[in-house]
């Protein structure tokens, strides 16, 4: 397969070399791109042979998350001919030109628009998700009934997998979690009819998931069944959950489906820590299926929006804005306007830090949010990622350990409540001591900007943040 342009040889050659143990979690994927582009930002000149050695990395970065090899000469075909023969624009570095070039083919490369599921006022909308055994099509389910539960919506989940033992219950036990209602009849073998009896209980919801059985392996009866359950349902919209960690062979699924419905999108999964996830995103964005969410945790709220541009934004260290405020406002802790005015004038608790570390909980972990600030995305060590995570949550413990007297005048700590506290938190003094350190800085820093105007100010005189 010789390719002008592109050193195929290459390709092929890390293809042989490629152990099975090499390839890359989606995180991995990230920091071997930007560190391909880094190169380019601090080379001397951009010439043909950075743009050369550029194309080299990533290919190599892409065959190691599992990602075709035809689709890796595609894209590295593309990346080189446009860095090197399109005129760079005007007030626009060759350097600055490269780096865009590699964003937009990437971009281009997952689909390039996002696909949203519409929503139309007054009228339900119905979701059934279908799946391969063992795809996380459940949790799936339960992931999207929270998203929209989030936005405003009151959705509502019926479980129509009438032949997995421990469906209905593994449904319920994430439905109670986020308290959204479920329907399912243990006794009942007609998914048919258990689907229909939930649509009519749920008449007065916005939203309403169904959870079907999985088939193990074999897409034909998939097909088939998901055929059989559309007829009869009449779902608005037939989501197919692929299991991020399949790799390649997701183009399979994803291409059967996408030509038995053209109402059809598709979820990707368990892409947190997936070796295989480049290669499972790649394979199904070739197929041309619109790949709607990915899930990209354990937790429930792990999942979000496929937006092709954003994602990569996060992959090459650019940052995702746009989803850290989303984060942000999701988990905004709504305070008084007396408590915000008592907080300003200096009257800052430690029950008040304690709500400011909940409320970070509740975005996610910290490299997670990490990813979505331009420039910080793999330039902060892992092992300091770490500390920061360990030390927030050991700062938790310790304030959920104190008395209310203690949270709300910390003046009075003495060494005996000190030793107290540590022991009934596991932890020892000095790390008490640290926490109180931390809450002094942030108490002063906060009265300094009040006193220097610095805080932002809209409304009724209440900084951002607070309602």
């Amino acid at each position: 397969m010789a390719i002008q342009g592109v050193e195929s040889e290459y390709v092929f050659k890390c293809v042989k070399n490629l152990k099975s143990g090499e390839n890359m979690a989606l995180e991995s994927l990230g920091s071997s791109l930007y560190a391909a582009l880094r190169k380019v930002f601090r080379a001397s000149v951009v010439d043909e042979a950075t743009v050369k050695e550029l194309v080299r990395n990533v290919q190599r970065a892409l065959l190691q998350a599992d990602v075709n090899v035809k689709l890796v000469l595609d894209i590295s075909k593309r990346i080189e001919e446009k860095a090197l023969k399109e005129k760079v624009p005007m007030g626009v570095s060759r350097r600055e030109h490269v780096i865009k070039v590699v964003y937009e083919e990437l971009t281009h490369f997952l689909g390039e628009k996002p696909v949203p599921i519409k929503m139309e006022p007054g009228k339900k909308k119905v979701l059934m998700l279908v799946g391969i055994q063992g795809s996380g099509k459940t949790t799936a389910a339960a992931k999207l009934a929270r998203y929209f539960q989030k936005r405003g919506l009151k959705p509502a989940l019926v479980c129509a997998d009438t032949y997995r033992p421990g469906a209905y219950a593994q449904l319920k036990q994430l439905g109670n979690r986020i308290n959204i209602p479920l329907y399912g009849d243990v006794n009942s073998k007609n998914p048919v009819k258990t689907a229909l009896y939930g649509l009519k209980k749920f008449s007065d919801k916005d939203i309403v998931f169904i959870d079907t059985a999985g088939r193990h392996k074999e897409e034909r009866e998939l097909i088939k069944e998901m055929k059989t359950l559309e007829k009869r349902i009449k779902p608005d919209e037939v989501i197919l959950v692929i299991d991020g960690t399949i790799g390649q062979q997701a183009m399979a699924q994803a291409k059967a489906f996408n030509e038995a419905t053209p109402i059809g999108s598709i979820i990707v999964t368990k892409l947190d820590g997936s070796s295989r996830g480049g290669g499972a995103l790649s394979a199904v964005a070739a197929t041309g299926a619109p790949i709607k969410f990915i899930s990209t945790g354990e937790k429930i709220g792990d999942i979000e929006a496929f937006v092709p541009s954003r994602f990569v934004g996060r992959l090459l260290g650019m940052g995702d804005l746009e989803t850290l405020i989303e984060r942000v406002r999701e988990a905004e802790v709504k305070v008084p306007e007396r408590k915000a005015r008592a907080i300003l004038s200096g009257k800052f608790t430690l029950t008040d830090m304690y709500e400011w570390f909940e409320a970070m909980r509740g975005m996610g972990p910290f490299r997670k949010l990490l990813k979505m600030i331009p420039g910080m995305s793999y330039d902060v060590p892992e092992d300091m990622l770490n500390m920061a995570e360990d030390r927030l949550e050991k700062w938790r413990v310790i304030i959920q350990s104190m008395t209310l007297k203690e949270r709300k005048n910390p003046k009075i700590f003495n060494a005996s409540r000190m030793k107290r506290v540590a022991r009934g938190s596991g932890t020892n003094e000095k790390d008490v001591k640290e926490l109180l350190k931390q809450y002094s800085m942030m108490r002063r820093m906060i009265k300094t900007l009040r006193r220097k105007k610095k805080l932002p100010f809209f409304g009724k005189g209440l900084p951002l943040g607070f309602k």
